[in-house]
């Protein structure tokens, strides 16, 4: 296939995590909800898109990729005490989103917006977990490709746009910080009104 630098891509897929020999399907997409994006703009993970990037439409892919390749080790520093006060509004603390499992967007002192998983709810703090819920997995993808062709001026505009005001696709959100932040200090973290009750950041997606 002839490479071009901006591709526009279709793909259905399902995802499984691997871990100490087992297999969990993490996200699936359908043909009435497939994952869209346009390559050399880090929408996709970088793995990710190298290895559809070249196939023709209607072809089947099936490949994992190591952790280092999707959302990094998982790592201990990862996860932070913050302050309750982060999470009170108007004087009474935010039981209805903060509670254990639930994935919410902090900001840190320097206005980066990262993902965190609350682990435990204490008198003296909240417990959250900052890696990105795939971190330290292999991933396997399965799918077909429904669309590959170069992407119109306007199509890249429109993700311009749309990137610049949100979260991206596949990779994205790691792009935002779920996983890759360098660690919120106690003091810095504020919590925003943007919960994600339903896992959070996927890899294919952002919902």
């Amino acid at each position: 296939m002839e490479e071009t630098k901006n591709r526009f891509m279709s793909v259905v897929y399902q995802l499984y995590s691997l871990k100490d020999g087992k297999s969990e399907l993490e996200e699936q997409t359908g043909d009435d909800r497939p994952f869209e994006f346009i390559t050399g703009f880090s929408v996709a993970l970088d793995a990710f898109e190298e290895k559809v990037k070249g196939l023709e439409k209607g072809s089947d892919f099936d490949f994992e990729l190591a952790p280092a390749e999707a959302f990094g080790e998982y790592i201990a520093e990862g996860v932070h005490k913050v302050s309750r006060e982060v999470f009170t509004v108007n004087g009474h603390f935010d039981h209805d989103n903060i509670f254990e499992g639930a994935v919410i967007t902090l900001m840190d002192n320097e206005d980066h917006q990262f993902m965190a998983k609350v682990v435990k709810i204490e008198e003296d703090g909240v417990t959250v977990d900052t890696n990105h819920p795939l971190a330290g997995k292999t991933l396997n993808f399965k799918g077909k490709v429904i669309e590959n062709r170069e992407a119109t001026e306007e199509e890249i505009q429109h993700l311009i746009k749309h990137m610049t005001g949100g979260c991206g696709g596949c990779g994205g959100c790691g792009d935002h910080g779920c996983g890759d932040h360098e660690g919120c200090n106690h003091e810095g973290c504020d919590h925003e009104h943007h919960h994600h009750h339903d896992g959070g950041c996927g890899c294919g997606h952002c919902h």
